[in-house]
């Protein structure tokens, strides 16, 4: 996997301006962001697992997690592959009887099996090279988190320094809000 980056997940994000929802995965080994727009749902799901609620029935998620352990199936990794037309391609690595299983998937979906899977997450080096962002020099210095976290605004917050360290995603969505309403591409 010379190809492959790892990363977590560093914030789950709203943006006020849309509604929109995005996942800023986090570069391993490196302050680097890949910001991944999905659905509402999809937002949901990957909340609920990182915030370890726990509901009355499973979740669809929760189910497909079941059905895999069930059937002798084990998430290994979760993969972004590919980026076409602004548009990530995802992919679940499962391993099942000594066999290697590549499963197409949305990447908001792998994510959030990854979650409750504790399974790895991996980002193709041409997408983190495509749509990764850096932020600026002095944005670098100040410390990042051990572990997710859940955001529900846009706006930083005076005193919190995980906000401010992500101002570099502010005029991102603000362009993108500028843009109109566009369709969610995980």
């Amino acid at each position: 996997m010379p190809d492959m980056l790892e990363v977590v997940i560093d914030s789950v994000r709203v943006s006020l301006m849309s509604s929109q929802r995005v996942v800023i995965l986090r570069q391993k080994d490196l302050d680097r962001y890949l910001p991944v727009w999905v659905g509402s749902h999809e937002a949901e799901a990957i909340t609920v697992a990182l915030q370890e609620v726990e509901v009355a029935r499973p979740l669809t998620h929760d189910l497909l997690k079941n059905v895999f352990s069930l059937f002798n199936g084990r998430i290994s990794r979760v993969e972004i592959v590919a980026l076409k037309e602004d548009i990530f391609y995802g992919n679940l690595v499962v391993e099942a009887d000594g066999k290697t299983f590549n499963i197409d998937s949305r990447p908001s979906d792998a994510i959030a099996l990854a979650i409750r899977s504790h399974a790895p997450i991996f980002v193709h080096r041409l997408v983190m090279d495509t749509a990764g962002i850096v932020p600026e020099r002095d944005m670098q210095q100040e410390q990042l988190p051990a572990s997710p976290e859940v955001k529900v605004d846009a706006e930083p917050a005076p005193d919190a320094g995980v906000e401010q360290r992500l101002d570099v995603f502010e005029d991102f969505l603000k362009k993108l809000g500028d843009q109109g309403e566009e369709k969610p591409n995980s």
